[in-house]
């Protein structure tokens, strides 16, 4: 070879470097030495200094440290320096043989090219004791290094192998040579060392190293496989296997799960977010210089800052939440956006390639064949990397996206302990939560999609200019189409927001009305109130559906858009191609590749608009979330701690408000160190507000409220927490059993405890449900005792409770010989017999403190208190020894007649009252399900005494103490009966319109794509103007069909979702409304029912609908491409079954799993939500103990526990995507293959099958994901449809009600015949063969111990629990035999717990709107409201918040006497609810019911005597039984009766 050659390169060798005789054309390609020993070299090497920065990154972020020396890592060092001394040697040796002295010239190439190699050999074999020692397992950039070095590698092992032949047959030859050939001999020697070498350590890095010795977070058994899974297992997801093999073989449970990875969890994701979240608080206070460290997780309690600011501080604007969560998780975000960027470059490869298939299929004859195979495999290659950049991309995206809704919900349900009022106002619970279960999903939803904000319009730009060069300007033509498009779509989307925002909106309503229906549900069935609240939930529903409706048009709209668009473009385009000039032909190559390019674009322009309504949501997300988050706090500094003051507890000269006008003003109190301080006053005077201003909930508007020490807090309404009855005493302490037991003694909890069937361990409903008032009063008292607190805030805890239980916890709790005596306490109380003993007392009027002092003062000043004094004592309603007490008082203050004469009369009168439920303890047995726990008594000796019985016990405790039924997640396949149901509820003739309208749409593509082949193949176009025209025509007319179908195809598809969707709703609806309150209500929790009216709803009403839209496209598309690939190489069928079957493998055993994790994951999902709202509405509670943190690590541990389940169902999408598109790009491989080597010559054909097969991989992707999706979100079905089978009660109407007289019942006798009655199967009798009579107008009371059946009388009269045997009759009716709304309608009960609905007042009086207002003014004088709904300024129509919280107590319960004067039936049932009203009002009440209700007949379940001693009638029951049945007095003459022995011990007679 002449040594003067031209290029730098040949120079650099002193050979050829590139000879294309040699490589191209030729049937034997090769490449030339020099190419092989430089290009194919340093491509690995330049690659890897070029990321070598990615190593460098995960050394830093590592958490583990120091990975112990192995077999593994040994090996790859010594390997690692094998390589170095080869290619030191190789420098050596070159030196040596070649330049100098010998006639061998030296090239740059034999220095240059070993110290290239050795430096890159070098770099990597620093990282490996690197790697070691950060605990990094595997490493990506070595392992691409090493596989391309090896591949690129495998030319030059030919080129050796057959130099050495050539040499071996020279020397062979016998002649005697010259040639000295030991150089090349090294050479070859050399070379395949260094090749074993590699190939080695190719081999080593498919495996990871092993596992660090020093962790940051312990790792478990359970450790996910990923975090020592190497950079191969990673990218094929190949250690996921495990799981998806487990998951089909059994439904998998949560003990298969896998720990979360740690850089998931809360506690390495908030610090970073909430560093970020303060930073950008900062920034929004211009004169708020504060700054303060990054935030540390110091035994995990993050903080974060209020951005609502102080009083003072000028706020600039709202803080966002994006700008943290860009800097929190942008790192990761832009590794992804790298990888998309790859991708998008890859795609277009593609179509050059098939552009080069076409051309050689043309050419079949000239060309050699290995360039047609080639090709196929390039097609391959692509298509695979394509594949795995896209798995670890999504994987990435994914994981922003979870640690996002993280981030929120984490810092969402931080803020929502420290709201303050105001803000409370303006959203229920409902509202907040769903900024935790909508808005924060969203989120994650979305950041799949938004690198396709840049992807999409360069993928566009690409696109276009590719189509440029095939096309020329004729392009323009079709891109004018898309830009005119745009905008209209612009418009649609801009409609579906506004129909978004409002269907959001009726969807809180409706889950708030639910909320709202759920909890009250008893009292609705006790009204018979039903119907009314199903009508205001089914308007509502028909409103929200309405607005689908319209979206659904919209939506459809779009897609008839995008379905046209790319046919439109490209019609446009190749109309104008083929116009503008004569001689512009479209031929295959053309025609083909074009159409592949506008396929290509037909995804990012689909994306676009999905991204652009995704978007617009999530902005209406984030702000939801920024006004929550922005939202005012409660300022921290309103309560000072300064010990330096003399009380530990003063307010001075306070003011507070509730957010709007001032409540208290001129508050002065002081509680001395360990005194006991009393607040008295009428019924809204203020009293909880001062405890409430100590605790610092109210809004200070002056004044100094100082407190020091640690608190504890009984609210007036106890908060209980769904766990057991000992977790809700201890609130979060450690288990002391003495101290335990004396607490629970004192509180007088002990037999309560005996009674439940498990013992303490006994599981409490939610919001208490299966605890009666005074049992509630009593924990949360407990509660506040155990904790063991400096400072007490008694918010009237003896008002649930009866007079001789309130005694004995003020003897051993409250008062001076008690548990507390040396704590400093206020007490909010309505009994006057413990004033005498308190220290001094603060009596409130109209929220000013109107007089202080001792009880000696307070009576001598004759003011306020001496008449509130008198006041109660005129109601008796207290018992003798406690007047006495009170005389004695009086008198020794001496000089008050008027006061002591009252006193006299008033023991009179308590001598002849008082039949105190005697040894009760708590008033009416629950009405709830714990009614019949509770009677399951466990005859067994005091647990706390033996502790050997203890362990046996436990295990039975814990079996009985289960009340709440654990939720169901379903296992297996979802049953077909489910989709049937879904059918049958979409309609037969929408189920099948969809099929034929689907099926119809394809063979139109179809039939446009042969046409354009056949187009393209016709010769005798290019001289036939006439022809084209017609060609032209008949695709333009295929292509309008298309998108008339396509629109209809998709309303079609969406209005029968929708149609199911009312169905499944209005269906829910009756069957749960319609549910019996005990064998159902009782044991599920309010939260599982609301879940399926917000989640699963919201699933069936808009992404059921969506996903069954996009599979009928795709499983229709995927059979559109089998039958084009088939018909251009029909060999191709011959493959189409193993891959079919390697298809559905890879999907059945997806499902399995991805369906079983899916389920986990929302039954995971629902704690966190109860969790949330049970927090909310205990918010004040959970301040006043400063347990605010604990709280706070509960929440992370379930959102924790959610990721835990969630993880997986990411990876399972990943790894299925990863095995499907292989599958498709098998299809790529082989259609390709088979057009080059059959016999085809049709290169239109060619062309079209395989422009179809590239589309391939996406649709079978997307086929599978949608199959799964539709099997996910039809689970929500399932569940609804498991509702369908809830316990129902007996219908509301029968046919022979209408016969009744309209006022039946005309006399109101009550019978009862040898009555039973039981809670739910399986339990004991509660009522065991009652019977009695009484006749019309008689006035019954109803007294008995605790759990003797009082509450179960009154239900079931009304048939809420339902006979076991005998019978009831009214006026002589069996009332089993009539409807219930028939019975419920014509009794009248008011409850013990009031209970309100939001809405008006009006509505809550009379929800059917059939009384006049003058009746219902009448109603509201005689229950004493007039005047207080006079002052209100909007009267009757005043709104009642939620669960009737802006009323006080009192007030609630007069709206309910309100509401039984409106029915006035002829009988009533008065349920006592002597507990939350004070005496005046109960005494108001009583006089009312004694005066309006004359004629009727009255039973009333007592727990105070003087209500009943005048009824004609008392009925004494015991453990289920009758034992006496006479008059009062009667009974109270024979000695022997229960009743005289109960008045006895009440010291009666």
């Amino acid at each position: 070879m002449a040594e003067d050659t031209s290029s730098p390169m040949d120079r650099f060798c002193g050979s050829t470097f590139w000879n294309a005789t040699q490589t191209w054309w030729t049937n034997d390609p090769d490449f030339t030495p020099c190419f092989e020993q430089t290009a194919l070299v340093w491509t690995p090497c330049a690659f890897y200094w070029v990321f070598v920065i990615f190593d460098f990154y995960y050394l830093k972020a590592s958490l583990d440290r120091n990975i112990p020396w192995n077999k593994l890592n040994v090996t790859k060092a010594l390997v690692n320096l094998g390589l170095l001394v080869i290619t030191a040697l190789d420098l050596i040796m070159a030196l040596i043989k070649k330049g100098g002295d010998s006639e061998l010239p030296l090239y740059d190439l034999d220095v240059w090219g070993p110290i290239i190699k050795f430096a890159t050999f070098l770099l990597v074999f620093i990282f490996i004791p690197l790697n070691r020692k950060y605990g990094v397992q595997t490493t990506g950039c070595q392992f691409i290094f090493w596989f391309l070095l090896t591949v690129l590698s495998i030319p030059r092992c030919r080129t050796e192998v057959r130099l050495e032949s050539e040499r071996q047959k020279i020397l062979d030859s016998q002649q005697p040579s010259e040639q000295d050939f030991s150089w090349e001999e090294y050479q070859f020697v050399s070379f395949f060392i260094f090749f074993t070498f590699t190939s080695i350590m190719l081999i080593l890095n498919c495996f990871a190293d092993g596992l660090p010795r020093q962790t940051k977070y312990q790792r478990g058994e359970n450790e996910i496989p990923e975090l020592s899974a190497s950079f191969l297992s990673r990218i094929t997801y190949q250690w996921f296997d495990k799981m998806a093999l487990k998951g089909y073989r059994n439904p998998l449970e949560e003990k298969d799960l896998w720990d979360l990875r740690p850089q998931d969890s809360c506690s390495e994701v908030m610090p970073i977010f909430a560093h970020h979240w303060n930073q950008n608080v900062r920034k929004n206070y211009k004169n708020k210089a504060r700054v303060e460290p990054k935030a540390q997780f110091s035994n995990g309690n993050v903080t974060f800052e209020n951005p609502h600011g102080e009083k003072n501080g000028r706020k600039k604007g709202m803080a966002s939440i994006m700008p943290p969560i860009y800097k929190s998780f942008g790192g990761v975000f832009l590794f992804g956006a790298l990888m998309k960027l790859f991708t998008d470059t890859l795609t277009f490869a593609q179509p050059q390639v098939l552009s080069l298939i076409i051309s050689f299929v043309e050419a079949k004859e000239a060309e050699p064949e290995w360039k047609g195979i080639m090709y196929s495999v390039l097609l391959f290659v692509l298509a695979a990397a394509q594949t795995f950049i896209l798995g670890q991309y999504f994987h990435r995206m994914f994981i922003v996206g979870l640690r996002i809704r993280t981030a929120l919900i984490n810092a969402i349900y931080r803020k929502a302990l420290r709201i303050s009022n105001s803000t409370k106002k303006e959203s229920t619970v409902g509202e907040i939560v769903n900024l935790m279960a909508v808005d924060a999903q969203r989120f994650m939803e979305l950041t799949t999609y938004l690198n396709m904000i840049w992807s999409a319009p360069l993928q566009i730009g690409l696109a276009l200019y590719f189509l440029w060069q095939q096309l020329g300007p004729s392009v323009l033509a079709g891109l004018a189409v898309m830009i005119i498009l745009i905008p209209v779509n612009g418009v649609i989307a801009s409609r579906i927001k506004t129909y978004q925002i409002r269907q959001m909106k009726y969807k809180d309503e409706r889950v708030k009305l639910m909320n709202e229906v759920l909890s009250g549900i008893k009292v609705l069935k006790l009204y018979a109130w039903e119907p009314s609240f199903e009508k205001q939930v089914l308007d509502i529903r028909d409103k929200e559906i309405a607005t689908l409706r319209s979206t659904a048009y919209l939506n459809a709209g779009t897609s008839f858009l995008w379905s046209c668009a790319p046919f439109l473009v490209s019609l446009v385009t190749f109309a104008t191609y083929v116009l503008i000039d004569e001689n512009n032909v479209l031929d295959a190559t053309k025609t083909f590749v074009s159409l592949s390019l506008f396929n290509i674009l037909r995804f990012p322009l689909t994306m676009l608009p999905m991204l652009i309504t995704n978007l617009v949501q999530t902005q209406v997300s984030v702000n939801r979330i920024n006004k929550f988050l922005n939202s005012e706090e409660l300022d921290p500094n309103s309560v000072l701690h300064d010990s330096s003051k003399p009380h530990p507890m003063s307010i001075e000269n306070g003011e507070f408000s509730w957010g709007d006008e001032i409540t208290l003003r001129n508050i002065n109190i002081e509680v001395k160190k360990s005194s006991l301080v009393a607040l008295v006053g009428t019924v809204g005077s203020g009293k909880s507000s001062v405890v409430q201003a100590f605790l610092g909930e109210m809004e200070k508007l002056a004044g100094v409220v100082n407190t020091v020490g640690k608190l504890a807090y009984v609210p007036q309404q106890a908060w209980i927490q769904n766990a057991t009855v000992r977790d809700n005493i201890l609130f979060g302490q450690t288990y002391d059993r003495k101290r335990y037991n004396k607490v629970i003694d004192a509180c007088a909890l002990r037999a309560d405890i005996d009674i439940l069937s498990a013992g303490d361990l006994t599981e409490i409903g939610e919001k208490g449900i299966n605890l009666s008032g005074g049992q509630k009063q009593r924990i949360s008292l407990a509660r506040a005792v155990y904790s063991d607190a400096d400072l007490y805030l008694l918010d009237d805890p003896l008002s649930a409770v009866d007079a001789h239980v309130g005694k004995h916890i003020f003897e051993e709790v409250i008062g001076p010989k008690g548990i507390l005596a040396r704590k400093s306490r206020v007490l909010v109380t309505h009994g006057v017999t413990f004033l005498p003993q308190v220290d001094s007392i603060y009596v409130l009027k109209m929220g000013e403190i109107s007089e202080s002092g001792t009880f000696d003062q307070l009576v001598k000043n004759k003011g306020a208190f001496a008449d509130f004094i008198i006041q109660h004592l005129q109601e008796g309603n207290e018992e003798e020894e406690e007047l006495n007490q009170i005389k004695r008082q009086i008198s020794s203050t001496g000089d008050v007649p008027e006061l002591l004469g009252t006193v006299e009369k008033a023991i009179k009168l308590a001598r002849t009252e008082s039949l105190s439920d005697s040894i009760s303890v708590t008033s009416a047995d629950s009405l709830m399900g714990g009614g019949g726990s509770l009677r399951r008594r466990a005859k067994r000796q005091d647990s706390h005494d033996s502790v050997a019985s203890a362990a046996s016990l436990k295990k039975k405790q814990e079996v009985e103490g289960k009340l709440i039924e654990t939720e169901k997640s379903q296992t297996g396949g979802v049953e077909f009966a489910v989709y049937k149901h879904y059918i049958k509820s979409v309609g037969i003739f929408l189920s099948v319109a969809t099929l034929v309208l689907n099926f119809v749409f394809q063979a139109f593509q179809i039939g446009s794509n042969l046409w354009l082949t056949k187009w393209a193949n016709d010769e005798k176009v290019a001289n036939d103007t006439g022809l084209r025209d017609m060609y032209l025509g008949v695709y333009g007319a295929f292509g309008f069909g298309q998108g008339v179908l396509a629109y209809f195809a998709v309303v079609i598809v969406y209005l029968g979702g929708f149609q199911a969707a009312k169905t499944i709703h209005n269906e829910l609806l009756a069957v749960i409304i319609r549910g019996s309150v005990c064998r159902f209500f009782d044991i599920t929790p309010i939260g599982r029912l609301l879940n399926s009216f917000s989640g699963d709803m919201d699933v069936v009403d808009e992404e059921l609908p969506a996903t069954m839209d996009s599979f009928m496209t795709f499983i229709f598309m995927v059979l559109a491409t089998i039958v084009v690939i088939s018909l251009s190489t029909p060999i191709f069928l011959a493959v189409i079954v193993p891959i079919a079957f390697l298809y559905y493998f890879a999907q059945r055993f997806y499902v399995a799993t991805s369906r079983q994790l899916m389920r986990l994951e929302s039954v995971s999902r629902s704690p966190i939500y109860s969790h949330f709202s049970e927090t909310v509405t205990g918010a004040s509670t959970i301040r006043a103990y400063n347990v605010g943190d604990r709280f706070i690590e509960e929440s992370d541990a379930k959102v924790d526990k959610n990721q835990v389940c969630k993880y997986p169902s990411v990876i399972a999408n990943r790894w299925l995507a990863i095995r499907l598109e292989m599958v498709g790009n098998l299809i790529i491989l082989f259609a390709s293959l088979f057009a080059v080597l059959g016999g085809q010559t049709n290169p239109g054909l060619v062309g079209l099958s395989v422009s179809y097969a590239l589309q391939v991989t996406q649709t079978l992707n997307w086929l599978v994901r949608m199959s799964s999706d539709i099997e996910t979100n039809i689970v929500s079905v399932e569940r609804i449809k498991e509702y369908g089978e809830t316990k129902q009660e007996a219908p509301w109407e029968l046919e022979q009600d209408k016969n009744k007289p309209k006022n039946w019942p005309q006399e109101g006798r009550v019978e009862f015949q040898n009555f039973q009655v039981r809670y739910r199967e399986g339990l004991d009798l509660v009522l065991r063969g009652v019977s009695f009579n009484i006749q019309g107008g008689e006035k019954v009371g109803i007294v008995g111990r605790t759990g003797a059946g009082k509450s179960s009388l009154t239900l079931a009269l009304f048939r809420i629990i339902e006979a076991a045997g005998g019978r009831i009759s009214i006026d002589g009716v069996d009332i089993a035999s009539m409807g219930l709304h028939m019975l419920r309608s014509r009794l009248t009960i008011i409850p013990q717990d009031p209970v309100l609905f939001s809405g008006s007042l009006r509505i809550n009086l009379d929800p059917f709107e059939i009384k006049t207002d003058d009746e219902i003014w009448k109603a509201l004088e005689l229950s004493h409201l007039k005047s207080f709904v006079k002052s209100l300024a909007a009267g009757l129509n005043h709104e009642i918040s939620e669960g009737g919280e802006n009323l006080s107590v009192g007030q609630r319960q007069l709206v309910c006497l309100a509401r039984a004067l409106l029915r006035k039936t002829k009988v009533l049932v008065l349920d006592e609810a002597t507990a939350a009203v004070d005496l005046e009002t109960d005494d108001l009440i009583q006089k009312t019911i004694r005066t309006e209700f004359k004629e009727c007949t009255v039973l009333t379940i007592a727990h105070r005597l003087n209500t009943i001693l005048d009824s004609d009638k008392v009925i004494v029951l015991d453990k289920g039984q009758i034992t006496e049945f006479a008059s009062p007095t009667e009974l109270l003459d024979n000695p022997k009766s229960a009743f005289y022995s109960m008045a006895k011990d009440a010291n009666l007679v």
